[in-house]
């Protein structure tokens, strides 16, 4: 299934991309416009031919198929047994959807007005403070959103809390107020032992203050039972179901700390731009589907022509976690090294994702993209207008360089070019040549870029979803399950073990000599 691909691979050689625009019509016939955005793919190696034959590796895949059973509750999540059904959560003028002859659509709504009804509880109550204790799913995706919505805040502040390291809630609980905090405790199954370690400090740092915990602690949580332990009452325990993932689960519950900050009717809007995507997600012909396409585009740089790792670059300050959202998302999801019937993948898994806001990065790592031995490709996202219209010029200066940056990448700067540049400086000799070749730029460089209206809420559903289907489809054409995550286990059951050994409880007994070196070391400097 990969043989075409290869060929492709090696057919464009070191075509330069640039030449592509020798077609008048080449921005047009690669880029795509849906749900009011526009994706321009045409800075990139891809043409028709190689374009057919991605289209043809997704169909071979199934993709078609496997989105119908996605969306009608099938359990695609074969490891776990489970339904995948985060789009249900948004499903809002939808018909029914099916898990074991069940339609979960009246659960779905019922949840979604039991948290419109505790938000509205909390924003009409002195609550000046809402922290989110989470990690993972329960961290990156609300705080992700809170942050790039922050135009539409009119409810208390929200602050996130997720590392276990006691400097992240130290910092955060210094800035509140004990008497008008509420605290959102984010675990599914209230014993991730991150979230429920920085949980119990919140709840002694109340009781030192004297502020009594009654009222000030919301769960969510699918076990109803360990938060009435902590006093949590029922009607502030908010369930979800096993067939949402964590790094899906913003559109829910775990979305909680967002409706608060921007309102219910905002945070409709939000997952009503999702149900958008959904949509078109759904109907489009694979040619025509911008999240099969940016799927694609993605194969192509990755398992096509081998780069190894792709950098996201939103050219708008507020979506500064959009980056680190997306490793999550991406790496956790399709970091995977066997197919699902467990045979060895003969193709990379899903490649390393990273990224920063522009223009900061301009001023860190461009130099690497620009410069460096190894091609990054590049995904930009910038909205056409943004939220400070006294501040215009800003914006404008923001998109210029936006598309400076993606045109310099294709571009690049010849010999021949800065030799010119350095000779008008009065270079000559060994000397012009030495300096000529520091400012050649190789070009050639592919990047991608999503443009969009303005960074409103139902924009940033659209662009979630967006990503969550790319994810999808990239799983589906590699033949992974791009829905459960064993990887992050290992490491949790050896720092349970390691607990007790780093405190002094027991003796390093059976662990290798650079790990018991270790111990020794903090013991003897911790006191």
């Amino acid at each position: 299934m990969w043989d075409s691909i290869r060929a492709q691979a090696e057919r464009v050689g070191d075509r330069q991309i640039l030449d592509l625009f020798d077609n008048d019509n080449r921005a047009e016939e690669f880029s795509l416009r849906a749900a009011g955005m526009l994706f321009d793919y045409s800075k990139t190696q891809l043409d028709e031919q190689s374009r057919a034959a991605l289209i043809a590796l997704a169909q071979n895949a199934g993709v078609e198929q496997r989105r119908a059973e996605m969306f009608s509750g099938g359990k695609i999540n074969e490891t776990e047994g489970r339904a995948v059904l985060h789009t249900a959560l948004r499903n809002l003028d939808g018909g029914p959807v099916m898990v074991d002859g069940e339609d979960v659509m009246p659960g779905v709504l019922d949840t979604l007005k039991r948290m419109t009804a505790l938000a509205e509880e909390i924003r009409a109550s002195d609550v000046t403070d809402v922290v989110n204790i989470g990690i993972g799913g329960s961290d990156l995706g609300p705080k992700m959103a809170a942050i790039a919505l922050s135009p539409y805040h009119d409810g208390p502040r929200c602050h996130f809390v997720s590392n276990v390291d006691g400097a992240d809630i130290s910092d955060v609980l210094r800035r509140c107020n004990p008497e008008k905090t509420l605290f959102i405790v984010a675990s599914k199954t209230f014993t991730t032992i991150e979230t429920m370690t920085n949980a119990r400090t919140a709840k002694a740092w109340m009781e030192d203050k004297g502020v009594p915990i009654e009222g000030r602690f919301v769960a969510l949580s699918s076990n109803a039972e360990k938060a009435a332990e902590w006093g949590i009452p029922a009607k502030k325990v908010i369930g979800f179901e096993d067939w949402v993932g964590g790094r899906y689960s913003v559109w829910g519950p775990i979305g909680l700390s967002l409706m608060i900050a921007i309102g219910p009717e905002a945070f409709t809007a939000f997952l009503r731009g999702a149900q958008q995507m959904d949509r078109h997600f759904q109907s489009a012909a694979l040619h025509q589907n911008m999240p099969v396409l940016l799927a694609l585009v993605g194969i192509w740089h990755n398992q096509g022509l081998g780069h190894a790792t792709r950098t996201v670059l939103p050219y708008d300050n507020r979506l500064s976690r959009l980056p680190a959202y997306l490793q999550q998302l991406e790496m956790e999801s399709n970091g995977k090294r066997v197919s699902m019937d467990g045979a060895d993948l003969t193709v990379d898994s899903g490649p390393v994702v990273w990224g920063e806001p522009g223009t900061n990065g301009q001023h860190a790592f461009y130099q690497l993209i620009h410069q460096g031995t190894r091609v990054v490709p590049c995904e930009f996202l910038v909205a056409a207008e943004g939220h400070e219209p006294d501040l215009r010029h800003h914006h404008q200066l923001l998109i210029a360089n936006c598309l400076a940056q993606s045109e310099a990448l294709m571009r690049g700067r010849s010999l021949e070019e800065a030799t010119e540049i350095m000779a008008a400086k009065g270079l000559v000799g060994p000397e012009l040549d030495r300096q000529a070749r520091h400012r050649v730029f190789p070009g050639n460089r592919p990047s991608t870029t999503l443009i969009y209206p303005q960074l409103t809420p139902e924009v940033l559903g659209k662009i979630v979803a967006l990503y969550e289907h790319r994810v999808f489809v990239e799983g589906v054409v590699l033949g992974i399950n791009s829905y459960d995550q064993w990887g992050v286990e290992l490491g949790k059951e050896l720092a349970t073990t390691l607990g007790p050994m780093v405190s002094g409880e027991q003796a390093p007994d059976g662990k290798d000599g650079s790990t018991r070196q270790l111990i020794t070391y903090v013991q003897r400097y911790s006191g």
